[in-house]
């Protein structure tokens, strides 16, 4: 979180990006949900919803990082450090969508997911 400046966003924008950051918590219900759902939202309302082009980058480049992050972890599981890597890397799977989900609702600024790889510029 680089910036915690709020915006001037309308509710209806802060409670679709709301929605953007929480729809990666598919990924409980079915494994590509958490990455299909925020990529559809961003793609549809990045011309009408305030900053969803932004957070929308930023949902997708962090869900495709976890995928690498879950892959690795899941390769180490020999080495018996994968099941406390895949353990951490579920928890930041929920735990950061709800907490930038809330910020983005409250009107907070730039919102950065820490351990994002940021592909899509």
């Amino acid at each position: 979180m680089e910036d915690t400046k709020t915006y001037p966003a309308l509710k209806e924008d802060r409670q679709m990006l709301l929605l953007m950051h929480l729809s990666q918590l598919l990924f409980m219900v079915t494994a590509v949900g958490g990455i299909i759902v925020p990529l559809i939202l961003w793609q549809l309302k990045k011309d009408e919803v305030q900053y969803m082009d932004e957070q929308g980058k930023e949902v997708v480049n962090f869900q495709i990082s976890l995928f690498i992050y879950y892959a690795v972890s899941t390769a180490l599981i020999f080495l018996l450090v994968g099941i406390p890597l895949l353990i951490a890397v579920g928890l930041i799977n929920i735990i950061f969508p709800i907490i930038y989900g809330i910020q983005a609702n409250n009107g907070v600024g730039v919102i950065r997911y820490p351990l994002t790889i940021r592909f899509i510029k």
